[in-house]
């Protein structure tokens, strides 16, 4: 097991001895084991979609603890595969992109359609696939911030997949088409037994404010969290809060005093603690995002899970950190950040 306190380093007290003071832990719907009987069942769900939950809780390392470790891996689009794959030429092939995710004991692995349509056959039986249905691919010039369906829901329901994944750029011009036709989807995906979720994100270059880049903003990603469980997602994927205020210092939209002195604090758990009170209070699931490469990916790492897990997140979404490593050191790194969610000791703050 990895010791946390060791590779958290100077926060280790800062980030295991917290405890919130703003919105409490007894308000909150908490993962655990029995999540599915326990919070999932008052909703309009089916039985298939509640299996399909379970089945994603059942999976890798994490198996029967309510949190989830998912490798996502659909930078290929996003970034082009070279800029994405040219560290490790192996991934290029969807084979091992599944692999890691096996060999990391991963709750579930999460690409595009065309990586697990070419390994469906072998892998769709092995480990749950979250099919991405819509990319913003970067090939276009000038770039362009908006997100285009490449699949539909029935065919990654005929490959197998247990779960769909979109993004919407809220606050971005396409924003509004880009609600109804994933509002659309994660219907039909419920209509057919999938999870959904949902990457929320922001994009506007207003979002940046004297130097102060407001994108991971407590309070507007927690409205993107809110509107992310309005359209149906199971599981919201969100960037990490690393600041506060966006809607004051913008100066637009409608929020409440209260949000900053009564909700949130600087402390980074109470800002992620906002970011999941915005999801239902936890009734749909909140993944923080892994976030890129870089030097002290371990650290960063962990330092991500555990100040997710403690402010009542559902685990971690973490790709770019493990791939563009060998498999060896990928597999080494995600098994560490599961260690977070293993570790009991590790609470809810």
């Amino acid at each position: 097991m990895t010791d946390i306190s060791k590779v958290l380093g100077k926060e280790a007290d800062s980030l295991l001895q917290h405890r919130c003071s703003t919105i409490t832990a007894e308000q909150l719907n908490l993962p655990g084991a029995d999540f599915v009987d326990r919070v999932m069942i008052d909703n309009n769900r089916s039985p298939r979609v509640l299996a399909a939950m379970q089945n994603l809780y059942n999976t890798g390392r994490l198996s029967g603890t309510g949190y989830l470790s998912i490798l996502p891996v659909d930078q290929g689009v996003e970034h082009s595969a070279g800029a994405s794959f040219a560290a490790n030429p192996l991934y290029f092939d969807p084979k091992n992109i599944v692999e890691l995710a096996l060999e990391a004991g991963c709750n579930c692995v999460a690409s595009t359609y065309g990586v697990l349509a070419s390994v469906s056959r072998r892998y769709a039986h092995k480990i749950p696939f979250l099919v991405k249905l819509n990319h913003n691919e970067t090939l276009s010039y000038p770039t362009q911030y908006d997100q285009t369906l490449y699949a539909s829901v029935d065919q990654a329901f005929d490959l197998g997949a247990q779960a769909v994944g979109a993004t919407i750029y809220f606050g971005s011009e396409q924003s509004r088409r880009q609600i109804e036709e994933i509002s659309a989807a994660f219907e039909r995906a419920h209509e057919l037994g999938m999870v959904t979720v949902l990457w929320a994100y922001l994009r506007n270059p207003a979002f940046v404010k004297d130097g102060v880049d407001y994108h991971s903003s407590a309070d507007l990603t927690g409205q993107a969290n809110h509107l992310a469980a309005t359209i149906g997602a199971d599981i919201v994927k969100q960037k990490m809060a690393e600041n506060n205020g966006g809607y004051n210092a913008v100066k637009f939209g409608y929020t409440d005093a209260r949000v900053y002195s009564k909700l949130t604090t600087d402390h980074p758990i109470d800002l992620v603690r906002y970011q999941l009170a915005n999801c239902y209070m936890g009734r749909a699931g909140l993944i923080n995002s892994g976030g890129a490469a870089g030097e002290n990916d371990i650290q960063e790492s962990v330092r991500t899970a555990v100040i997710n897990k403690r402010a009542g997140g559902m685990g971690l979404i973490l790709g770019r950190k493990a791939f563009k490593k060998s498999m060896q050191e990928g597999v080494a790194l995600i098994n560490a950040v599961q260690d977070v969610y293993l570790d009991k000791k590790v609470t809810i703050a």
